[in-house]
C-alpha cells in the first residue's frame, strides 16, 4: 500500500442483495486496480442515520431513498422502482455511489469504476481491461456523475445455443454494460441449452445427453444470479397455447407428439381441419373464441405467476408462426387481435383477484401487427406492449413520423392470407395503429444480433443501424429495448452489445465516440486501426446483398468479394504483432480477430463465387468455410454462436430451388 493511503471503507445502507453485491464487486475491482490486499478494503453494513453513516470516511453505497437526509441533486425518474438513475458524488475512496431503487446501487458502481478507467469489452475475465491506478492519485481525484437512464426497459433475452456458462456470463455483464432486463424464455429455456449440450449443428463434437431437469436446474441457477443483481426478470413467452392443453412446448425442431384425446378441438381449424400446425405445438394456434380454450390458458398462467414469484414479467404470447388462426365460423367474427385483447382481460382479472402484481407483456407480432377492431385493454397498468417487427429489414434504421402526421393506411387484414412489412416505415404504420388503441407502457422486440449480425461480418454497419434505431425509439413512441438474440455476439468484436447498452443508458450518445472508446479499451494501442478495418470490412461484405436485397448474381458484388482477400491479408501483420499483447483483455481481442480474419477469407471466397453465378463452387468453398467454424469452436465458443453462424450463412449457398 502508497505511504500514508488510508484503508478503503466501504458502507451499504440496505440488505438488498443488489446493494451487497455492488459492494462485493466495488472492493474486488478496487483492490486490482491498486494493487491491494482484499485486507485493505472494510465492508460494512450502517444505518443511514447511524455514525457509521459519516460519508467524509467511506464510500457509501445505498438509494436515494435512503440517502435523501443528505440533500443532493437526485435526478428525477417517473417510477423509482422501475426507472434506473444514478448518483455518484466521490473523491478518492470517499463519498456516495446511488440508485434510484437497489439495482441502480449496482449500476452506479459499475459507472464509478467506468469513470475510473475499467472496461467490459465482452463477457468473461478475458473481456475485463482494467488499468492500473496510482493510489496517491486516486486519492485526490474527484468524479461527479448525476444521470437517469434514457429508457426504462434496457433487457437481453435468451436465444441460440447456450451453456449455463455463457449465459450466466452474460448475466454477469450485463448490467456492467447499463442493461437492467434479462428474459429467459420458455418455462424452462430447454430448446437454447439443449442446442448447446448436444452440439447440434456441429458433428466434431460428441453430444452429451441432456434432460428437461436439467434445464430447469440450470434456469434456477440462472434466476438467482439474476435476483442478486437485481436484473428485471421477465419470463416465459412461448408455449400458452400448448401446454396447458398438455401438448410440450419445448422448442421447434422436436418430433410432434400425439394430440391427447380431447385437446383436438380446442385447436384451430385451418383448412377444414383442427391439428398440430406444421406438426410443432408451440406454432398452433387455438379456437380462441371457445371460452373453456381461454379459461385454460389463463388459468395457466396465472397458476404460473402463483407459482413463480420472483419472477417481475410474464410475456404472455399467442403460437408463433404465422396465417395459422382460427377460421371457424365463431373466431371468424373477430381478428386474432380482438380474441387476443379479450384473453389479456381475463387474465387481468383473475391476477387482480389473487392479488398477483405480476406485469403482463403482450405482444404486436405477424397477424397480430393488425390492431384489434373492438376490443380494448381495460387496465393498462397491468400490460406492457411489445413490438416485435421480426420481418423487418436491418439496412436501414426505423424512423418516425413527425408529430401530428396521419400513419399510413394499414393494408386490409385478410385472415391467413397476410403478408408481412420488410419496410420499416410499414412496420412503424402498425406500431402506430395499436399505440392510437393502447398509451400504455411499451418496448420494442429485436433481432439485430438474432441472425442479422452474421451478415455483416464487420459488425460495424449493423451497430451502426442499431445506434439509430435505439436513438429513435423514444421518438417512436417505445421506452427501451429487449434484443431477442444469440448470447455470444462477440464474434469479431462485442461493439454492437456495447452499443446497445451503452445508448439505451443514453440515447445522445455518438457512435463515434463509443467505437473509438471501444475498439481502444478491446485491442490497444492499434485499436483505432481495427476499427477501420473491420469498417472496410462490413462496406466489402456488403450486408444488403448477404440479405437478398439486391441480385443472386452480380458481376460488381463479385469484384467486391475479389477484393476481400487482399483488404484483409494487408491488415494481418497488424494482428500478429498485437497477439502477445502484454494485456491479456487485448491478447485475447486480437486472438479472435486473427481467427475470424482466417474464416472471413473463406467466406470471401464462397460468396465470390455465389456472386459470379458459380453455385456449386460457392457451396464446395462454403463447405471449408464451415468446416473450419466447426474445427475452431472450442476456441471460439465464448463469443461465437456456431450453431446460429452456420444456419444463417448456409442458407446462403443452398440452390435457389432449394431455398425456401
Amino acid at each position: 500500500m502508497e505511504p500514508g493511503f488510508s484503508p478503503i471503507r466501504i458502507q451499504t445502507l440496505s440488505e438488498a442483495p443488489p446493494v451487497a453485491f455492488a459492494a462485493e464487486e466495488l472492493a474486488r475491482y478496487l483492490a486490482r486496480l491498486l494493487g491491494l490486499r482484499a485486507a485493505a478494503i472494510a465492508h460494512v453494513r450502517a444505518d443511514a442515520t447511524g455514525p457509521d453513516a459519516r460519508l467524509e470516511s467511506s464510500l457509501t453505497l445505498g438509494t436515494f431513498a435512503q440517502l435523501g437526509a443528505q440533500r443532493r441533486p437526485w435526478p428525477a425518474v417517473p417510477h423509482p422502482d422501475l426507472d434506473d438513475a444514478i448518483y455518484i458524488e466521490t473523491k478518492g475512496t470517499t463519498g456516495i455511489i446511488a440508485g434510484s431503487n437497489p439495482r441502480s446501487v449496482l449500476l452506479a458502481t459499475y459507472r464509478y469504476l467506468a469513470e475510473l478507467g475499467c472496461r467490459w469489452v465482452r463477457p468473461g475475465p478475458d473481456g475485463e481491461y482494467l488499468p492500473r491506478i496510482d493510489a496517491a492519485a486516486l486519492g485526490t481525484r474527484s468524479i461527479r456523475v448525476a444521470e437517469a437512464a434514457s429508457y426504462r426497459h434496457r433487457g437481453i433475452c435468451i436465444e441460440g445455443a447456450v451453456s449455463y456458462e455463457h449465459v450466466r456470463d452474460i448475466v454477469d455483464w450485463a448490467p456492467k454494460a447499463g442493461f437492467n432486463t434479462y428474459f429467459t424464455q420458455f418455462r424452462e429455456s430447454y430448446t437454447f441449452f439443449e442446442r448447446w449440450y448436444t452440439h447440434r449443428g456441429n458433428p466434431l463434437l460428441p453430444a452429451e445427453p441432456f434432460s428437461i431437469e436439467q434445464a430447469r436446474t440450470l434456469k434456477a441457477q440462472l434466476g438467482a444470479e439474476i435476483a442478486r443483481r437485481g436484473l428485471v426478470f421477465h419470463d416465459v413467452g412461448h408455449g400458452w397455447t400448448c401446454e396447458p392443453l398438455g401438448l410440450p412446448g419445448l422448442g421447434w425442431e422436436y418430433p410432434p407428439p400425439p394430440v391427447p384425446e380431447g385437446v383436438r378441438p380446442y385447436l384451430a381449424e385451418i383448412g377444414g381441419r383442427r391439428d398440430l400446425w406444421q406438426g410443432i405445438p408451440l406454432n398452433t394456434n387455438l379456437c380462441y373464441s371457445n371460452p373453456e380454450v381461454r379459461a385454460l390458458v389463463t388459468g395457466d398462467v396465472v397458476q404460473y405467476a402463483r407459482a413463480h414469484p420472483e419472477v417481475d414479467v410474464i410475456h404472455f404470447w399467442l403460437a408463433d408462426g404465422s396465417n395459422n388462426h382460427c377460421e371457424c365460423s365463431c373466431c371468424r367474427q373477430a381478428r386474432p387481435a380482438d380474441w387476443y385483447v379479450r384473453l389479456l382481460n381475463e387474465l387481468d382479472e383473475q391476477l387482480a383477484a389473487e392479488g398477483l402484481p405480476v406485469r403482463i407483456v403482450f405482444l404486436i407480432y405477424v397477424d397480430l401487427l393488425w390492431p384489434p377492431e373492438t376490443e380494448r385493454i381495460r387496465h393498462p397498468d397491468r400490460f406492457i406492449l411489445m413490438f416485435a417487427p421480426i420481418t423487418r429489414t436491418y439496412s436501414r434504421p426505423f424512423t418516425a413520423t413527425p408529430a401530428g402526421t396521419p400513419p399510413p393506411a394499414l393494408p386490409p387484414y385478410e385472415r391467413n392470407r397476410l403478408t408481412f412489412p420488410r419496410d420499416v416505415d410499414a412496420n412503424v404504420a402498425f406500431l402506430r395503429a395499436w399505440q392510437h388503441l393502447f398509451q400504455g407502457d411499451s418496448f420494442d422486440f429485436d433481432y439485430h444480433f438474432m441472425w442479422d449480425h452474421y451478415k455483416d461480418p464487420g459488425a460495424v454497419a449493423i451497430a451502426e443501424v442499431l445506434h439509430q434505431d435505439i436513438r429513435g425509439l423514444a421518438a417512436l413512441g417505445l421506452n427501451g429495448l429487449v434484443s431477442c438474440q444469440v448470447q455470444r455476439a462477440f464474434f469479431p468484436t462485442g461493439l454492437g452489445m456495447v452499443v446497445m447498452g451503452r445508448t439505451l443508458w443514453n440515447k445522445n450518445l455518438e457512435l463515434d465516440a463509443i467505437a473509438e472508446d471501444y475498439f481502444r479499451s478491446a485491442f490497444g494501442v492499434d485499436g483505432l486501426a481495427c476499427l477501420e478495418y473491420c469498417r472496410e470490412l462490413s462496406r466489402l461484405f456488403d450486408p444488403p446483398y448477404l440479405r437478398g436485397e439486391k441480385p443472386r448474381h452480380a458481376a460488381a458484388a463479385a469484384e467486391a468479394y475479389a477484393r476481400l482477400p487482399a483488404a484483409i491479408a494487408s491488415f494481418r501483420p497488424v494482428i500478429q504483432r498485437n497477439l502477445d499483447a502484454a494485456d491479456p483483455c487485448h491478447a485475447r481481442s486480437w486472438h479472435y480477430l486473427d481467427a475470424h480474419a482466417e474464416i472471413c477469407q473463406h467466406l470471401a471466397q464462397a460468396l465470390r463465387h455465389r456472386a459470379a453465378g458459380d453455385d456449386q463452387a460457392a457451396a464446395q468453398a462454403w463447405a471449408a468455410a464451415e468446416r473450419l467454424v466447426q474445427e475452431r469452436e472450442p476456441d471460439l465458443h465464448p463469443v461465437l454462436d456456431v450453431y446460429e453462424l452456420t444456419r444463417v450463412l448456409g442458407t446462403l449457398f443452398r440452390s435457389p430451388r432449394a431455398t425456401p
